[in-house]
């Protein structure tokens, strides 16, 4: 039997999600909402390891879903190393996948770009998350995508808390996959 030697990346990814980003209290999260516990996804994605794995692991998800993506990007900030993190790992495995960050706002100097980085009209994307909660940070960079001229292929996420943000993404009619489900961090979602 040959193992997949993803799988044990993967493993590891979720160890340490579970040692750096799972944090028990009581908190409130962008949509507003009260949690016992918050996903700082942040904590895993920017450690040099979580890095690689998030790259790797990422890269090999967004490839079985059929996805041939130019680039790879989201709504700054919790999508940014998610995104650079697959951008790396695709110098690897070619072909290249590049990064593009989506601001919350356009800039009102310089060039007043919404969408900074590698992004260019007609590119085929996928949108990256750290985490989904309701879906709205996805939603708004794939409008922002497809304002600017893009075509958003799906998105996806390192983790899904399975709070209705999957479905609201796939209602607008976009594909999405995510490494891992609130209930292997946290076991049945609180």
């Amino acid at each position: 039997m040959v193992t997949d030697p993803r799988s044990a990346e993967r493993e590891r990814l979720v160890a340490l999600l579970k040692a750096r980003s799972v944090l028990l209290g009581d908190f409130v999260l962008a949509s507003g909402r009260r949690s016992s516990y918050y996903i700082d996804c942040r904590r895993t994605t920017m450690h040099a390891e979580g890095l690689r794995l998030v790259g790797r692991v990422g890269l090999t998800a967004i490839r079985a879903r059929g996805w041939r993506p130019d680039l790879a990007g989201g709504l700054t900030l919790g999508a940014d190393p998610v995104a650079y993190a697959v951008a790396a790992a695709s110098c690897g495995e070619p072909p290249l996948v590049s990064a593009f960050t989506v601001r919350k706002a356009p800039k009102t100097h310089g060039a007043g770009r919404r969408i900074e980085g590698c992004f260019e009209p007609g590119a085929a994307v996928v949108v990256v998350e750290d985490v989904i909660t309701t879906g709205a940070s996805a939603l708004e960079a794939a409008r922002v995508i497809r304002e600017e001229g893009g075509t958003v292929l799906g998105v996806f996420a390192v983790v899904d808390r399975d709070e209705g943000g999957r479905a609201a993404l796939e209602a607008a009619g976009l594909a999405t996959e995510a490494l891992v489900p609130i209930r292997e961090l946290v076991g049945a979602a609180p």
